[in-house]
């Protein structure tokens, strides 16, 4: 479960309330109507924007940035330096057995490729066309979000009007003008909100996951197909060293080029 994500929601949504409460009372803020406009007019507008299938996959992309936990690069890269070192000392089949606690589906493939004697050009031809589809999966997700974002805030606009409107039907009325200007205008604070704590901060963190899935996918590549050469193991360590930034490069290997114990 990613904390941020649910520490964000939680801060950002309990810190309003409380500015809304101490401010007379949370009653002010509700309305039924101008909650209606805003996720009614902001799910229509993309339900036309988007095929229906699309948006039931988004419902998928959604549980990813609240359960989906990251994996660490470093993990990938001591797990591929260690499949190196038994595939040059046992042999390609003797990856069968450490594919048994590995759970990435696509590090299990890969392995599964290179053990079946696929050849290197066709084994990168079939990894690389999984990751440009993953990636385009994760792009229509952000894309979303992104739009529900836009889309939210000018049904808020469009309720304001709404509500102008009836406000000055009854401006023979003057105890209804004031009612009517609240809801008007509590009708774009419910777009603006749900814009700026919900929808767009959720399509931040969908391409952010996606770039760090991204990059230890194609991490898995490179290191497969170092490993189907027979590279060396400290070889294929200090190549899928280049991925991560100095400070948390950590080396299996002494400074003498024995593995650690």
């Amino acid at each position: 479960m990613d904390l941020a994500t649910i520490l964000g929601i939680i801060g950002g949504f309990s810190l309003v309330i409380v500015a809304m409460a101490s401010g007379g009372g949370l009653a002010w803020f509700l309305d039924g109507p101008s909650a209606m406009i805003v996720l009614g007019g902001t799910f229509g507008a993309v339900l036309i924007n988007y095929p229906l299938s699309d948006m039931l996959g988004v419902i998928k992309v959604a549980k990813n940035v609240f359960l989906k936990r990251e994996q660490k690069v470093g993990t990938v890269i001591r797990l591929l330096v260690e499949m190196s070192r038994v595939s040059r000392r046992d042999g390609l089949l003797a990856l069968q057995q450490m594919t048994r606690r590995v759970r990435d589906p696509f590090l299990i493939k890969a392995v599964d490729l290179m053990i079946d004697g696929i050849e290197p050009e066709d084994i990168s031809n079939i990894l690389e066309t999984e990751i440009d589809f993953l990636a385009e999966r994760h792009r229509l997700g952000a894309e979303i979000f992104n739009t529900m974002g836009n889309f939210a805030p000018a049904m808020g606009m469009m309720g304001t009007l709404i509500g102008l409107v009836q406000m000055l039907m009854q401006m023979s009325n003057p105890n209804a003008i004031g009612p009517a200007m609240a809801v008007a205008l509590i009708t774009t604070f419910y777009g603006v909100i749900l814009a700026n704590l919900v929808f767009v901060p959720i399509a931040g963190k969908l391409k952010t996951r996606s770039a760090q899935e991204l990059l230890v996918k194609q991490l898995i590549v490179d290191g497969v197909l170092s490993i189907h050469a027979g590279d060396n193991p400290r070889v294929l360590e200090q190549k899928l060293h280049s991925f991560i930034s100095p400070n948390e490069r950590k080396s299996v290997f002494q400074s003498g080029g024995t593995e650690k114990k």
